[in-house]
């Protein structure tokens, strides 16, 4: 019996009229209800007929997770009186429950993407229910745009409502074609914020992790939240990993005085039913990742303690490493999960984190057409005659680099041809509904494992094993085989499905082969991710062939393979390497074999930074993995010199041999250039090794390795860039002479090596020097160093007259007595200079 009582409550009831005139007029209407007023289970039936409101006719409801598509269902049929299956029934990826009276389908979003790419036109579907099209879901997007294409070339009759509780409104009107914004109020209670951060800071979340002291503070809100306030608990954690220990920190049942409940996309079937159903006595804790945010009301709810966190795809594509990371929820998650708190009665949210803090949040969560891995998503592109998703109404264009690295994926693979044109494997891939990586590794792998155990291994693949499996993918395979957990059930259940899909894709049928399953575990993996076979270098530490170095954990079985195929790998934010989560050992033979497409044999010249010279070999590499070498006896001359200037580079020109005299030029050209400028050539490193031909190009051209280059004469070398033509290069000596000619008749070098030309000279060679030598064309004078006897400094000048009149008497007075054999006029200036002692003054 229908529960009209229940349904005639809804709040979006209101809105029913609106809605059915702006499909009348547009055949599309974007929805917005606030949680709680109906509009997943309320409008899908209306719009179906199945209250008895208007013509009865097939509609198709997309959600973005398989538990609120599963919940839904269940909720409409409920409402209905009847079970699933009758006339309300559900697909998701797995699991069929739909019978021949069914009028209104739940599905998810990447079964609906499956479903138009089978059967465009969506013959017998008189409407379709986008829900939750808030959180920006990849396949939701992709749905949404394929809709648009039907609804203007095949059926145009087809209505489309895109519906959420907080969404761009104004932006998928625009994209529904213009298309009328109907408003439902909201009855939500109020909710009181209480705001519970952490007493002392704790660490950011860096890729998976979360800082064990968050977790702790989150534990101990919901014990706070329990003294304080009535009714169940509805506690918001990023994952899986984060519930289990923040559960763990709870403890058991009599000492919290409450039943502590776990709600994710991986918890049974059972435990999500149980949740949904209410309590039958006592209180409960919900701990439960963003699944709960929207489509499911958790009966009994009063109070939410939300973390704040949330977790996002992110692709590294330099690396080749897709994972998710967590971040801070956007404060839209943030005013859903506090929604649901009050979808009863009043109610209170908590949330660790203060006040100001929340108003750096990030407004909405990023789309993940933005931040994603679209390998996926471009082949289902191509597949449906837009290779370059040029042409799709998309809210958010992918972005050209995350499609170009799809698009190297895509053709590596075989699914594309090199225009972006989808093969008829690729068209077979597209039919597995698995990524792309994994349906090349499940088409290839069953060639020669069988499709059974290349299933076995995809889907393990597909979901990654608990972390407690280990991080040996062969190890996984046979716990889960054994294993009677909620884990193992849905690895079965996918091995079927996909040894199905396999045998329908239109292939011909695999051969099975005689490989062990530990070869089968990494044959499957290296085909699904070629990129990330690894050889080992070191203690536990490899490096992949995409150049990305990797580590194993401590303890780790793996630890002695000379090659593994990486299936999970992260890279923490203050390591170089990435982590392995789980990976396979395999041999050379099926590293070769599974990433041929990118092995290379050649000749590398090149500048070694580790031997600091020029090494010049034939390799074989597996990408950045060397494989083997040989030394190379006739290299190419350019790309010798290549290398050699590219040594000069890392090194600089002090490569070269040096000599006083060749510094000092060196020293003298940076001198004139620095006070004449032009002609005079700018002789620092940077300019010497953008103008290496100018001077050096004749030994780069002879050289072969690092010894050539240290026997240059680099003073030789730097004459080349004296102004020979303009006939300056005459006029050096005159203007930066080498040595000068002192009263004593020595010849002292100036040393150029400072800001001013310096001339170091002892004392009594000087009397009767009256001037100041002046160089650079009589710019800049000479700093003259008068020294002792014995070559230590006794004085500074650069104005001699002024020295032997103020300065010498002080300096006289000091010295005479310490060194009695030398000179010390009364009158410099007047006196004969000398270079040795003549018996004193």
């Amino acid at each position: 019996m229908i529960h009209r009582d229940l349904l005639d409550r809804l709040p979006v009831r209101s809105a029913l009229p609106a809605l059915a005139r702006a499909l009348d007029a547009h055949g599309a209407a974007v929805l917005c209800a606030p949680p709680g007023t109906g509009k997943t289970t309320l409008v899908p039936l209306v719009l179906a007929g199945l209250t008895g409101e208007g013509p009865r006719q097939r509609v198709v409801v997309a959600e973005p997770r398989r538990i609120a598509a599963r919940a839904a269902a269940r909720r409409m049929a409920w409402l209905l009186g009847e079970g699933v299956g009758e006339q309300v029934g559900f697909t998701v990826r797995g699991e069929r429950r739909v019978g021949p009276r069914t009028l209104v389908e739940v599905v998810t979003t990447g079964v609906l993407v499956q479903r138009l790419q089978r059967d465009p036109e969506l013959a017998g579907v008189g409407a379709v229910v986008l829900d939750e099209c808030h959180e920006r879901h990849l396949d939701a997007d992709t749905a949404a745009a394929f809709l648009l294409d039907v609804r203007a070339a095949l059926r145009p009759e087809l209505r489309l409502v895109a519906a959420s509780a907080t969404t761009d409104a104004e932006g998928w009107a625009r994209l529904l074609g213009d298309a009328p914004v109907v408003t439902a109020e909201s009855v939500a209670h109020p909710v009181e914020v209480v705001w519970a951060p952490p007493e002392r800071p704790v660490r950011p979340p860096h890729g998976m992790r979360v800082d064990p002291a968050l977790l702790e503070h989150v534990a101990g809100v919901v014990r706070r939240a329990l003294r304080e306030r009535e009714g169940d608990v509805l506690c918001f954690l990023p994952g899986v990993g984060e519930i289990a220990r923040v559960a763990g920190r709870l403890g058991d049942r009599e000492a919290l005085g409450a039943e502590v409940l776990q709600v994710h996309g991986r918890a049974p079937a059972a435990v999500q039913d149980a949740v949904l159903a209410g309590s039958s006595g006592g209180r409960r804790v919900v701990l439960a990742t963003s699944v709960a945010e929207s489509s499911l009301t958790v009966p009994g709810v009063r109070v939410v303690v939300d973390a704040g966190l949330a977790r996002e795809p992110r692709t590294d594509h330099a690396r080749g490493l897709s994972a998710l990371t967590t971040v801070r929820a956007s404060r839209a998650a943030g005013r859903q999960r506090a929604g649901r708190a009050g979808r009863e009665a009043p109610g209170t949210v908590y949330r660790c984190w203060t006040e100001a803090e929340d108003g750096r949040l990030p407004g909405f969560p990023a789309a993940e057409i933005t931040v994603a891995d679209l390998t996926a998503f471009a082949l289902q592109a191509a597949c449906w005659g837009d290779p370059g998703a040029s042409g799709l109404a998309l809210l958010d264009p992918p972005p050209a680099g995350a499609m170009a690295a799809a698009r190297e994926v895509l053709v590596a693979t075989g699914a594309v041809s090199a225009d972006g044109r989808p093969t008829e494997r690729g068209r077979r891939m597209a039919r597995l509904g698995v990524h792309p990586r994994l349906a090349r590794a499940l088409l290839d792998g069953a060639r020669e494992a069988g499709a059974r155990r290349a299933a076995e291994v995809v889907a393990l693949l597909s979901e990654e094993p608990p972390r407690e499996y280990g991080d040996d993918l062969a190890a996984a395979w046979r716990t889960a085989r054994r294993g009677g957990d909620a884990y193992g059930a849905r690895w079965r259940a996918e091995a079927r499905r996909l040894e199905g899909a396999l045998s329908g894709s239109g292939g011909a049928p695999p051969v099975a082969g005689d490989l062990p399953d530990d070869a089968v575990a990494g044959l499957v993996t290296a085909l699904a991710y070629p990129e990330r076979v690894a050889r080992l270098r070191g203690e536990a530490a490899y490096l992949m062939v995409s150049g990305t170095g990797a580590q194993l954990g401590e303890g780790s079985r793996l630890r002695s393979a000379p090659w593994l195929a990486v299936a999970v790998a992260d890279r923490p934010v203050t390591s170089a390497s990435a982590r392995v989560l789980l990976g396979a050992a395999i041999g050379e033979d099926t590293a070769r074999a599974a990433a041929g497409a990118l092995y290379a044999e050649g000749e590398e010249v090149g500048w070694s930074e580790e031997r600091r010279d020029v090494v010049a070999r034939r390799v074989e590499r597996l990408g950045a993995v060397e494989l083997a070498s040989r030394p190379l006896a006739e290299p190419d001359p350019e790309l010798l010199r290549a290398a050699l200037e590219e040594g000069l580079r890392r090194e600089g020109p002090g490569l070269l041999r040096w000599t006083a005299e060749a510094a000092g030029l060196r020293q003298r050209l940076a001198f004139l250039h620095r006070e004449l400028g032009e002609p005079w050539p700018d002789v620092s490193d940077a300019a010497l090794l953008e103008r290496l031909d100018d001077w050096l190009g004749w030994e780069l051209g002879r050289a072969r390795r690092r010894s050539d280059l240290e026997r240059v004469d680099g003073g030789k070398a730097l004459q080349r860039l004296l102004p020979w033509a303009s006939g300056d290069a005459a006029r050096l000596e005159e203007l930066a002479p080498e040595r000068i000619e002192v009263p004593s008749g020595s010849r002292i070098r100036v040393d150029y090596g400072g800001g001013q030309p310096v001339l170091a000279v002892k004392l009594q060679e000087l009397f009767g020097w009256q001037e100041t030598p002046r160089l650079a064309g009589g710019r800049v004078p000479l700093l003259v160093h008068l020294l002792s006897p014995a070559g230590r400094p006794a004085a500074v000048t650069a104005d001699l007259a002024s020295f032997w009149r103020d300065g010498y008497r002080a300096v006289r007075a000091e010295l005479r007595g310490r060194y009695p054999r030398h000179p010390w006029p009364e009158d410099p200036a007047s006196a004969a200079p000398t270079r040795r002692a003549t018996g004193g003054h």
